[in-house]
């Protein structure tokens, strides 16, 4: 039997035999797990070690398409379904409505309902509203969607005219202002420090800022903003008030950390006090919202703020193919700056796939058009519209693509429009579902649906589903396929739960929308890159990747550039299987062909010469554990350079060669003698140690030692699958081992 709270050994017949579920691709409607330890199935090492680091700060650097969801919501749910968290004193923040509600669904499928999961803005508002009257007294002022208008108003009050572009530009930022706690009187010298472009003059700007402000209280009415600065003040100035939220909450986690803003990170540390139950995530690799104040810095300094921390970093990638994961680690092989130093090298857990199809066009419209060429062929072959996706850099962009995709007859869905669940189709479809759930037997359109995915689809025909979709695009297409994914999600949703009624496909709807766990739409997903963050696709089209565009015109600064690079990099994780790259050598047709493309595919694309400069290292993965209590510098790290094949020199992707540390082609010169008495020695740790052998180390990182017989720690530590915890455990009886001696007595257990 296994004490509460201590982490389980992994299971023989989960990750170590290769049955790893997929990190970002799950069942629609999974069993609830029995037990705690089940939670716990299916896990990685690196992500095994998340879900059982209850205790203490921890850190988890994940990299794209590396699991880090599923790891921490299994982090959650293994302490609840433990009983080591109460569920209502866990508080998980990200940074987007459809993010916090995929956490609550995910929670709620392992569990672990009951536990908090939203927004730093959601979360805060809650406790705004709940303390306003203790705190301040009376009613809480309203609070405004958009403060556009309100800008305006305000420069119409400092006599500033404002044409559209400068209107957004000047309220980007007012934001930028109030979540990096700058005063309108510290404007200017702030944004000169930020190095930051300003629409118009320092001077001016916060002339409206202040004036902005003086609106508002006039109106009585506060922003976004105001709801963080507000809880700020609140628990700063009121003890007994931050006791008693402090009180409630006494977990949290933090997803996306590298999106932090000053502002947050304080209303943070007023949340924890003096506690250090706290749970960080993030890749600095992935930081493309700097210009909203966003920093990586609260990431990358955690162990310094936390020298006890566990940092568990995760660079298995079970969303992408091989070929996609070279193309994007070499995007990041010549980054520079303070994030690049803490890149981590992906690993691909899938097989191969095609390469990267790189293509050049004449102008936009032809690249549009053979986008849309080449999508309306794969629709055709089988693939979902709902599995492909375009990206750009701007808004601007989409126009061009969703003409040449009506032209091509493929439906397609514009990313960042209304929720799901708030458009108007599915609020009446929801209504009459409700209705026939209730009434079902006195409705004739029932009378010959036999199962519950024909009952839907009987009732939504009523609502304008039929079984074909209309043609062209535009809203009656956009209402279809809103309606079309209801009866899909009811096809699923009978599949896993069989003699499922139409009052429990009701109350799974309603859980839905409460948490915005939308279905999917079939449709060709239109989305800027920064607005596809998140998501993932079997098929990308990133599209204008050409300079001017990527990186954009204005990017002067090396930290802007370098952001450019890392939101090409996000684009590029997004694929699952296929990556389509293209550019246009002109704007308009007849335009002369002055275009280039990206800088950043230098040397990446064929035919192409690599840039000049230096190689940023990336991180390998694995777990550093801190010194509890310490308050000084960090612990020594083991620093590792990109896995190449020790015969030929090829960098290796394989996760099985990077053991190895040579390519499955290349001959071995394993020492069999070594090998046997390295199992012979993996076999006693294990029978004194009571866990299974490979969890002392695998077959093949044996291998790679009896190939390359190291002769101290650092070859030692060089091989991929000896991290420091199994170093300091295990390399002194390793080195003698392969020194041709006997092992030196009893290694530390824990």
């Amino acid at each position: 039997m296994r004490a509460c709270g201590q982490p389980a050994q992994p299971s023989r017949g989960t990750w170590q035999h290769g049955c790893v579920t997929a990190a970002t691709r799950s069942t629609l409607f999974p069993q609830v797990p029995d037990s705690a330890d089940a939670v716990l199935d299916g896990l990685d090492p690196e992500q095994r070690e998340v879900a059982t680091a209850l205790h203490g700060p921890v850190c988890v650097l994940a990299g794209a398409g590396t699991g880090k969801t599923r790891a921490i919501t299994h982090r959650i749910a293994y302490g609840v379904r433990a009983g080591i968290l109460h569920p209502s004193s866990v508080l998980a923040v990200t940074f987007t409505n459809r993010a916090a509600g995929e956490m609550r669904g995910r929670l709620r499928q392992l569990g672990a309902a009951g536990v908090q999961a939203r927004t730093f803005h959601s979360a805060a508002l809650r406790q705004l509203q709940y303390f306003w009257p203790k705190a301040i007294g009376g009613s809480m002022p309203r609070l405004v969607d958009r403060k556009v208008q309100l800008v305006a108003d305000a420069a119409a009050a400092c006599r500033i005219r404002l044409d559209r572009g400068e209107l957004r530009d000047v309220t980007a930022e007012i934001e930028w202002s109030k979540v990096t706690q700058t005063v309108p009187a510290d404007y200017a010298p702030a944004a000169a420090k930020a190095g930051r472009e300003t629409p118009r003059a320092p001077a001016e700007i916060a002339q409206l800022y202040a004036a902005y402000e003086d609106v508002k209280r006039e109106r009585a009415v506060i922003d976004f903003e105001d709801v963080l600065l507000l809880t700020v003040a609140v628990l700063q100035d009121r003890h007994d008030i931050a006791d008693q939220v402090r009180a409630q909450y006494q977990h949290f986690v933090v997803d996306e950390y590298q999106d932090v803003s000053p502002l947050q990170q304080r209303l943070l540390d007023l949340w924890l006090g003096d506690r250090d139950s706290l749970c960080v995530v993030g890749d600095a690799s992935q930081t493309i919202y700097s210009f909203t104040g966003a920093t990586p810095d609260h990431l990358l300094d955690f162990r310094t703020r936390h020298p006890g921390a566990t940092v568990v970093k995760l660079v298995r990638d079970y969303r992408s193919t091989p070929q996609v994961v070279h193309l994007a680690n070499g995007l990041l092989a010549q980054a520079k700056g303070r994030a690049a130093d803490h890149r981590l090298e992906l690993v691909s857990q899938r097989a191969a796939g095609p390469e990267p199809v790189y293509s050049e066009y004449t102008d936009e419209p032809a690249e549009a058009e053979g986008a849309a060429r080449r999508i309306r062929e794969l629709i055709d072959s089988g693939v979902p519209a709902a599995e492909i996706a375009i990206l750009f850099r701007t808004n601007a962009q989409s126009e061009t693509y969703e003409q040449a995709l009506a032209d091509a007859a493929v439906p397609y869905q514009l990313r960042g429009a209304e929720r799901f669940f708030d458009r108007p189709e599915v609020r009446k479809a929801g209504i009459a579902l409700r209705g026939a759930a209730r009434f079902g037997g006195n409705d004739s359109l029932l009378d010959d649906a036999v199962d519950l995915p024909s009952q839907v689809r009987a009732v939504l025909s009523g609502e304008g589903w039929t079984t074909q979709p209309p043609a062209g695009s535009g809203a009656v297409r956009e209402r279809w396929e809103s309606l079309a994914a209801l009866v899909n999600l009811a096809q699923d949703f009978s599949a896993a739960q069989p003699g499922a009624t139409l009052a429990d496909l009701v109350a799974e709807l309603d859980e839905r929308a409460n948490a915005q766990h939308a279905p999917t739409v079939q449709g060709v997903t239109l989305a800027s890159l920064h607005s596809a963050k998140g998501l993932e696709w079997d098929v990308v089209f990133l599209v204008g990747v050409a300079e001017g565009m990527m990186p954009i015109t204005y990017a002067k600064t090396d930290e802007q550039i370098e952001e450019e690079r890392r939101l090409l990099y996000v684009g590029v994780t997004r694929a699952r299987e296929r990556l389509h790259v293209s550019w246009a050598l002109s704007r308009s047709p007849g335009g002369r062909p002055s275009r280039r493309p990206s800088r950043f595919l230098d040397g990446l694309r064929p035919g192409s010469t690599a840039a000049t400069g230096r190689t940023a290292a990336g991180g390998a993965g694995g777990i550093e554990r801190g010194i509890p209590g310490t308050r000084g510098s960090t612990p020594r790290r083991v620093q590792r350079t990109p896995a190449r094949c020790r015969v030929c020199g090829r960098t290796l992707t394989d996760a099985g060669e990077m053991k190895l540390m040579r390519c499955d082609g290349c001959p071995s010169d394993m020492n069999e003698g070594l090998y046997e008495r390295l199992r012979e020695w993996r076999a006693d740790q294990a029978r004194r140690s009571g866990q299974p052998a490979f969890c002392v180390f695998t077959d093949r990182t044996l291998m790679a030692i009896a190939e390359t017989a190291p002769d101290d720690e650092h070859e030692l530590a060089r091989i991929p699958g000896v991290g420091m915890r199994k170093l300091n455990r295990y390399g002194t009886d390793v080195l003698a081992i392969c020194a041709g001696q006997l092992a030196g007595g009893d290694t530390d257990q824990d």
